[in-house]
């Protein structure tokens, strides 16, 4: 990929050094192994860098294809594919999720006693993509509260995306439908009701409707054995060791998973990933291909929350994001207030992370693109998105 002068698009070439100075700090200071990072105005890529090492025992240095588990990131991927055939007429955001898995039609609510009650509305396809559903993250499940539920297995990699999500309608809600924002397994089932309606499997219909118009050749939900040798160690606190040992990855779960987790299962380059942010920045198209309509990507990143549920937060699964001054839009979050959130980014960009410390935003004000590469989990454990973006953006003088 070749690079553009920063000057060209209104940086400050000896400012965006500072760059390379944020990120190295963090392999300096041994608190993550190695990165890639990508900063990208108008169109034109201006920093593609890589640090430290792919994996620390060997090492073996970080390089531009290395392959990452971008976890969460995959969301953002599956609005796009539900908005789609929302576009089509197949779907509709004030469908209830029962139209599609009737399974969902009486779910039960578990109240702050304990007990089970009848949820008061069903879940609607809307409330999936914004998080407002009801659903939580199963393995984040108190068993003290929960105990039928604490062995439910529900992100299990030897089970399918349809077992997957009925083990979901099998879970009280947390909350009835439309209360509250809490992040969860909800686009899991979007990308569920994603198979139903097209007839395909989530990774065909990825592979065929996204991937491959886009020129995207290494995202993928597994890592073929001849690709392994690419593919990044995962690492994490263990036992006090910012640098322990998760995954080594070659011949791990993915090597040929049977879940498809349209939630969390992909992994990707930082090109690839870059492909996909270029298209929500140029409002649904790529290099002359078109997957979504303007107004539909406009649409789909702008705030669908009512104020009474803000702030957002994700304390109770350990994450601090998104925070006050943040909205949500459809499978990503929304800068609202950028002052109130303590971000430079612009108000109305949007974007998203994955539990790898992987994430990526796009500034449709700036006409700016940031994706952070790494490995290390949990994510938010280090503020390394913010300086990121603060280098990128002091070096702005256009």
């Amino acid at each position: 990929m070749n690079l553009e002068n920063p000057e060209k698009v209104g940086f400050d070439p000896e400012r965006m050094n500072r760059v390379n100075s944020a990120i190295q700090r963090y392999v300096d200071e041994g608190i993550f192994t190695g990165l890639v990072t990508l900063v990208a105005r108008k169109g034109k890529v201006i920093h593609l860098d890589k640090f430290g090492y792919q994996d620390l025992e060997s090492k073996k240095p970080m390089a531009l294809d290395t392959i990452f588990r971008i976890y969460s990131m995959t969301k953002p991927i599956t609005g796009v594919a539900f908005m789609m055939l929302y576009e089509q007429g197949l779907v509709h955001l004030e469908d209830p999720v029962s139209k599609y898995i009737p399974e969902f039609k009486s779910m039960k609510v578990r109240g702050i006693d304990g007990k089970l009650v009848d949820a008061k509305t069903e879940m609607t396809i809307h409330q999936i993509l914004t998080h407002t559903s009801g659903l939580d993250y199963a393995e984040h499940e108190n068993p003290e509260i929960d105990p039928p539920f604490e062995n439910s297995k529900i992100s299990d990699p030897t089970i399918t995306l349809q077992e997957m999500v009925q083990r979901i309608t099998k879970r009280p809600l947390i909350f009835h439908p439309g209360k509250k924002w809490h992040y969860s397994l909800a686009t899991d089932v979007v990308g569920h009701i994603v198979e139903i309606v097209s007839g395909k499997p989530i990774a065909e219909f990825f592979e065929e409707n996204i991937f491959k118009p886009l020129g995207m050749v290494d995202i993928a939900f597994n890592v073929p054995p001849e690709k392994e040798d690419r593919f990044a160690t995962l690492y994490g606190h263990v036992d006090g060791n910012p640098l322990g040992l998760i995954d080594e990855g070659v011949g791990g779960v993915y090597s040929n998973p049977a879940l498809h987790s349209p939630g969390g299962g992909l992994v990707s380059t930082i090109v690839d990933y870059f492909k996909f942010a270029q298209l929500l920045l140029n409002k649904g198209e790529f290099n002359g291909v078109r997957l979504l309509g303007p107004k539909t990507v406009e649409f789909m990143s702008k705030n669908h929350l009512p104020t009474r549920m803000f702030p957002i937060a994700m304390e109770d699964i350990v994450l601090p994001g998104p925070g006050p001054g943040m909205g949500f839009g459809l499978c990503f979050s929304v800068v609202m207030d950028n002052g109130l959130n303590g971000t430079m980014a612009s108000n109305g960009s949007h974007g998203w992370g994955g539990w790898a410390s992987t994430h990526f935003w796009v500034d449709p004000v700036e006409e700016i693109i940031g994706i952070i590469m790494v490995q290390s989990i949990p994510s938010w454990t280090y503020p390394i998105p913010n300086d990121f973006r603060t280098a990128i953006y002091q070096a702005l003088k256009e």
